[in-house]
């Protein structure tokens, strides 16, 4: 990999691991950003190089248009994340991002780059839609709406310089998520893991594991305690479950270990 160790305009990587085995790119929110996960590394340690994407229109980007769409986003990701693609990557994307992660591994995989895995957090599996409108609410209506989903520090809306800040972004990404559809393609050839928090109320059991429809490898669903931000209480946990789906597989005594890692293509 050429070029600055630390990441780019759209990567952030907070604590880099160049000698890692496999890259782990990891795709926020709706209206979160890349310092999302600057916790993960230390998490996940030496063994898996975390890639936190940054998307427009939020942050040190706040200057910048936000993506017109989920399909212009993931081929603007998928386009930065090509040249990473030097060892094996996987993708986690936690509600939004679950969305994204979705697209961006179909175009890897498109591009002959398919993933080791892709890890779906919070989100329904594409094949099961719901009509959802919290883009087209008010301020008030959707500052509620985030609000009970729990996914923002409460000092951000006693700030009220800072929501007027960050609402544009949140409205934005809500419009995309909430218009896009899925074409149906081939399934993914990759592991899918679906996590999701038992009370989310975005997330149904069944659309969880509808999750298994999209791959024709491996599937996994595992369950949380808690509602649709689970994942900043059970950080450890999230991780833990990461490492050990990308973990080498165990060596067959008295043969030599594999060299790829589970799932890859």
């Amino acid at each position: 990999m050429s070029g600055d160790p630390q990441g780019t305009l759209w990567i952030r990587r907070f604590e880099p691991r160049p000698a890692a085995p496999v890259r782990l790119v990891c795709l926020p929110h709706a209206g979160g950003s890349a310092t999302f996960f600057a916790g993960l590394p230390a998490l996940l340690g030496d063994g898996v190089d975390v890639l936190a994407v940054q998307y427009p229109g939020r942050q040190d980007r706040r200057g910048e248009p936000c993506a017109p769409s989920i399909d212009v986003l993931a081929r603007q990701v998928t386009a930065e994340l090509l040249p990473w693609t030097d060892r094996p990557l996987a993708v986690f994307g936690h509600s939004l991002g679950a969305v994204l992660g979705f697209e961006v591994a179909r175009a890897l995989q498109a591009a002959g780059r398919t993933p080791v895995a892709l890890f779906a957090s919070g989100r329904r599996a594409p094949s099961r839609h719901r009509p959802e409108a919290a883009h087209r609410l008010d301020d008030e209506g959707l500052l509620r709406e985030i609000r009970a989903l729990s996914g923002t520090d409460s000092r951000v809306f006693a700030d009220e310089e800072l929501v007027r800040m960050v609402l544009p972004a949140i409205r934005a990404d809500y419009r995309i998520v909430e218009s896009h559809r899925a074409v149906p393609d081939p399934p993914l050839g990759c592991p899918i893991t679906a996590l999701t928090g038992i009370d989310d109320p975005k997330v149904t059991p069944e659309e969880a594991q509808a999750w298994r429809e999209h791959t024709t490898a491996a599937f996994d669903l595992v369950t949380f305690p808690g509602g649709h931000f689970y994942l900043t209480a059970r950080a450890a946990e999230v991780a833990r479950v990461i490492s050990t789906a990308l973990a080498p597989p165990p060596a067959t005594p008295g043969t030599p270990s594999p060299p790829e890692l589970i799932g890859r293509p």
